[in-house]
């Protein structure tokens, strides 16, 4: 079963061999995610739908901040503790009606080690008029061997605002595994509300077949994060302002911004070698 509707990139395509274990779109290897939220009579925003198949599961919102009161905070979690071959995860999240959130994962996304297949996971984030998310699930580990694609749809309407990072290591750092995967795909792609193109981003690495450590690529760093503020164009070049100047200066990580295409919002790069810092 492939819950992917787009085409997989051939160079994720070609590892997808026979499993002698669980086969492709078996219980238990596809993982699905369905929530919707919006901002009820009291301002507080709830989970109006919901919709999961396991290893693919969220927890109740809670709301933990004062200042924010009416703002839903979710967890993803998994009780499979990481990602095998021929897992096959899709996440669809959509805020309506004023909707306030932020949304993590219980954890790191951890890609096993493969032999005869990859993994792969499509997310899907609509934001209409009005909303705000932040997303930020937490850092990406692909073990030794490992094949991983994922493809983050983001539908924000023009008037929304939304936050999405992501964190890439280079594998079990604390076991000494640098770049010994054998690839990485991450694609974000970003249309509003009429369809219309803002903003597209192709990652892929490919460690057994790129030389990684060089200047323009990773340099002296092992572990890359982005940054996407998503928000109406009129706040965009102030606010880039604000993070450029506001930017704590550091021995370790590396950092630069820059606008989105038709000022649709701002991308944060950053290089280090340490997540805490990231």
């Amino acid at each position: 079963m492939n819950i992917i509707s787009e085409e997989i990139p051939e160079e994720i395509e070609r590892y997808n061999l026979e499993i002698k274990q669980l086969e492709v779109g078996e219980a238990g290897k596809v993982g699905i995610l369905d929530v919707e939220l919006k901002q009820n009579k009291e301002l507080k925003t709830v989970i109006t739908k919901q919709y999961s198949q396991v290893p693919l599961q969220i927890q109740r919102a809670v709301y933990p901040e004062n200042s924010l009161p009416g703002m839903a905070y979710l967890y993803i979690i998994s009780p499979s503790g990481g990602i095998l071959q021929g897992d096959r995860y899709k996440t669809e999240i959509t805020l309506k009606n004023n909707a306030t959130s932020h949304i993590t994962t219980q954890g790191a996304t951890r890609i096993y080690s493969m032999n005869s297949n990859s993994a792969s996971q499509m997310v899907n984030i609509t934001l209409d008029e009005n909303c705000y998310l932040e997303y930020i699930p937490d850092q990406i580990i692909p073990y030794q061997n490992s094949r991983y694609y994922q493809k983050v749809n983001l539908n924000i309407h023009d008037d929304a605002t939304m936050i999405y990072s992501e964190v890439l290591t280079p594998g079990r750092m604390a076991m000494k595994e640098f770049f010994s995967y054998d690839i990485c795909y991450l694609r974000t792609y970003c249309k509003n509300q009429k369809n219309e193109f803002r903003c597209l981003e192709n990652m892929k690495i490919e460690p057994k077949k790129q030389h990684l450590k060089i200047q323009g690529i990773f340099g002296e760093s092992d572990i890359v994060g982005t940054v996407y503020v998503l928000t109406k164009k009129k706040n965009v070049i102030e606010l880039e302002n604000k993070i450029s100047n506001n930017i704590q200066k550091s021995n370790e990580i590396s950092i630069g911004t820059s606008i989105l295409p038709n000022d649709s919002g701002i991308i944060v790069k950053i290089l280090g070698n340490n997540t805490e810092e990231i």
